[in-house]
């Protein structure tokens, strides 16, 4: 294995198995060829494809980082409950870094423009807690599920949040007067 490894360096991290595997299959189709020339030109197609793939694939290839920064939060998904119209529709995820390097949180979309949040933008060091405060539009009346999507440098570049409520209706109020006085109208009868 050490043998290979020098010879084919992303094998070892694709994975002897996987990188050989397409190899092989692309080199089966190339040797296995004895049919009419229309065949054994398919077959060389394909057997290049599977070879450049292999090759992408072990190109593109990471080890995982150990020291990256992690971020974890508290509750992924906060229930707003039933709100009045018009109430304060914000609200925060709060968060730890706990991996060993600093977090830097690149950008934060809500799913929609009714949820706005607001991310620190200065990095988060090891160990440290921050938040991302959300704010939902409450003049939206119904109920609603929304999403924040947060990217970053941590191992677990991005993570999902989830807001839910209901936002209720105001009481209807009459638009017109309505006289409740019996006998005082002046209508005739």
């Amino acid at each position: 294995r050490e043998h290979i490894s020098r010879q084919f360096p992303y094998a070892a991290k694709v994975g002897c198995g996987t990188f050989f595997a397409v190899t092989n299959m692309a080199v089966t189709f190339a040797v296995q060829d004895n049919q009419n020339s229309s065949t054994k030109a398919m077959k060389n197609f394909y057997a290049t494809a599977a070879l450049v793939f292999a090759s992408s694939l072990a190109m593109y290839a990471q080890e995982a980082n150990p020291n990256a920064a992690n971020i974890a939060f508290e509750n992924k998904t906060i229930d707003y409950g039933k709100l009045e119209k018009d109430a304060n529709g914000e609200r925060e995820f709060t968060f730890k870094n706990t991996g060993k390097e600093p977090l830097i949180i690149s950008n934060c979309v809500g799913s929609c423009g009714c949820t706005v949040p607001q991310w620190p933008r200065t990095p988060i060091a090891p160990g440290a807690t921050a938040s991302i405060k959300v704010k939902y539009d409450t003049r939206r009346v119904g109920r609603f599920q929304k999403t924040v999507t947060v990217q970053s440098n941590a191992s677990n570049a991005t993570e999902v949040l989830t807001i839910k409520g209901e936002i209720l209706a105001p009481e209807a109020t009459q638009t017109a007067p309505v006289n409740t006085s019996r006998g005082t109208s002046k209508v005739s009868k």
